[in-house]
Protein backbone atom coordinates (compact mmCIF):
# COMPACT_ATOMS: atom_id res chain seq x y z
CA UNK A 1 0.00 0.00 0.00
CA UNK A 2 1.05 3.60 -0.38
CA UNK A 3 -0.05 6.69 1.47
CA UNK A 4 -1.48 8.54 -1.55
CA UNK A 5 -4.01 6.84 -3.74
CA UNK A 6 -4.25 3.30 -2.50
CA UNK A 7 -2.51 0.41 -4.10
CA UNK A 8 -3.20 -2.93 -2.48
CA UNK A 9 -0.97 -5.95 -2.87
CA UNK A 10 -3.67 -8.55 -3.53
CA UNK A 11 -4.56 -9.38 -7.14
CA UNK A 12 -7.61 -7.54 -8.38
CA UNK A 13 -7.38 -4.90 -5.65
CA UNK A 14 -4.83 -2.47 -7.08
CA UNK A 15 -6.04 1.07 -7.67
CA UNK A 16 -9.16 0.45 -5.57
CA UNK A 17 -9.55 3.99 -4.26
CA UNK A 18 -8.22 7.29 -3.10
CA UNK A 19 -8.89 6.77 0.59
CA UNK A 20 -5.91 8.72 1.95
CA UNK A 21 -7.04 11.89 0.17
CA UNK A 22 -10.44 11.43 1.84
CA UNK A 23 -8.90 11.22 5.33
CA UNK A 24 -8.59 7.42 5.62
CA UNK A 25 -5.38 5.85 6.95
CA UNK A 26 -3.94 2.47 6.03
CA UNK A 27 -5.19 0.11 8.71
CA UNK A 28 -4.63 -3.58 7.87
CA UNK A 29 -2.90 -5.52 5.10
CA UNK A 30 -3.39 -9.24 4.41
CA UNK A 31 -2.49 -11.50 1.50
CA UNK A 32 -5.53 -10.67 -0.65
CA UNK A 33 -7.12 -7.74 1.16
CA UNK A 34 -6.35 -4.48 2.85
CA UNK A 35 -8.27 -1.87 4.80
CA UNK A 36 -8.33 1.86 5.51
CA UNK A 37 -9.79 3.52 8.59
CA UNK A 38 -11.25 6.94 9.32
CA UNK A 39 -12.49 7.22 12.89
CA UNK A 40 -14.92 4.37 13.57
CA UNK A 41 -15.43 3.70 9.85
CA UNK A 42 -13.26 1.38 7.81
CA UNK A 43 -13.23 0.06 4.26
CA UNK A 44 -11.93 -3.38 3.32
CA UNK A 45 -10.98 -4.21 -0.26
CA UNK A 46 -10.40 -7.86 -0.96
CA UNK A 47 -10.33 -10.54 -3.59
CA UNK A 48 -12.15 -13.60 -2.31
CA UNK A 49 -10.92 -17.07 -3.29
CA UNK A 50 -14.60 -17.90 -3.87
CA UNK A 51 -15.21 -15.41 -6.69
CA UNK A 52 -17.85 -16.48 -9.20
CA UNK A 53 -16.06 -14.47 -11.92
CA UNK A 54 -12.94 -12.42 -12.46
CA UNK A 55 -14.38 -9.14 -13.76
CA UNK A 56 -16.42 -6.54 -11.86
CA UNK A 57 -19.10 -4.82 -13.91
CA UNK A 58 -20.47 -1.69 -12.24
CA UNK A 59 -23.66 -1.80 -14.33
CA UNK A 60 -24.49 -5.40 -13.33
CA UNK A 61 -26.65 -6.19 -10.27
CA UNK A 62 -24.76 -5.48 -7.07
CA UNK A 63 -22.48 -2.61 -6.16
CA UNK A 64 -22.59 0.30 -8.61
CA UNK A 65 -20.40 2.82 -6.82
CA UNK A 66 -19.39 4.32 -3.48
CA UNK A 67 -19.97 8.02 -2.81
CA UNK A 68 -17.82 10.09 -0.45
CA UNK A 69 -18.01 13.61 0.88
CA UNK A 70 -14.72 14.98 -0.45
CA UNK A 71 -14.55 18.48 1.00
CA UNK A 72 -14.57 21.65 -1.04
CA UNK A 73 -15.11 22.05 -4.77
CA UNK A 74 -11.42 22.86 -5.06
CA UNK A 75 -10.53 19.58 -3.34
CA UNK A 76 -12.82 17.62 -5.67
CA UNK A 77 -11.24 19.40 -8.66
CA UNK A 78 -7.74 18.56 -7.39
CA UNK A 79 -8.57 14.89 -6.79
CA UNK A 80 -10.23 14.57 -10.20
CA UNK A 81 -7.21 16.21 -11.84
CA UNK A 82 -4.75 13.86 -10.10
CA UNK A 83 -6.83 10.71 -10.59
CA UNK A 84 -5.46 9.83 -14.05
CA UNK A 85 -1.94 9.44 -12.70
CA UNK A 86 -3.27 6.96 -10.13
CA UNK A 87 -5.12 4.61 -12.50
CA UNK A 88 -8.55 6.27 -12.50
CA UNK A 89 -10.50 7.64 -15.43
CA UNK A 90 -13.25 10.23 -15.28
CA UNK A 91 -16.77 9.08 -16.10
CA UNK A 92 -19.00 11.60 -17.86
CA UNK A 93 -16.21 14.17 -18.44
CA UNK A 94 -18.44 16.17 -20.76
CA UNK A 95 -20.80 16.79 -17.83
CA UNK A 96 -18.19 17.47 -15.12
CA UNK A 97 -18.80 18.67 -12.44
CA UNK A 98 -22.59 18.40 -12.73
CA UNK A 99 -23.10 14.84 -14.03
CA UNK A 100 -25.39 14.22 -11.04
CA UNK A 101 -27.53 17.25 -11.85
CA UNK A 102 -27.22 21.05 -11.88
CA UNK A 103 -27.09 21.43 -8.09
CA UNK A 104 -24.70 18.53 -7.49
CA UNK A 105 -20.91 19.13 -7.71
CA UNK A 106 -19.09 15.79 -7.98
CA UNK A 107 -16.44 13.83 -9.82
CA UNK A 108 -17.30 10.30 -10.97
CA UNK A 109 -14.19 8.14 -11.37
CA UNK A 110 -13.68 4.52 -12.43
CA UNK A 111 -10.53 2.43 -12.01
CA UNK A 112 -9.06 -0.33 -14.17
CA UNK A 113 -10.87 -2.98 -12.07
CA UNK A 114 -14.21 -1.34 -12.96
CA UNK A 115 -14.97 0.20 -9.56
CA UNK A 116 -16.58 3.62 -9.45
CA UNK A 117 -16.35 6.31 -6.79
CA UNK A 118 -18.26 9.56 -6.59
CA UNK A 119 -16.42 12.42 -4.90
CA UNK A 120 -18.97 14.99 -3.73
CA UNK A 121 -18.21 18.60 -2.83
CA UNK A 122 -19.76 19.58 0.49
CA UNK A 123 -20.01 23.29 -0.35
Amino acid sequence: MNSGYLTCNGPGTSGAGCWARLGYEAYQDWAHRCSWRRGPTYIVVEQSPDLSGTVHERTAPGLNHLAFSAGTREHVDAMAGESHSHGWAELFPEKYPHAGGPGHFAAYLVNTDGYEVELIAAD
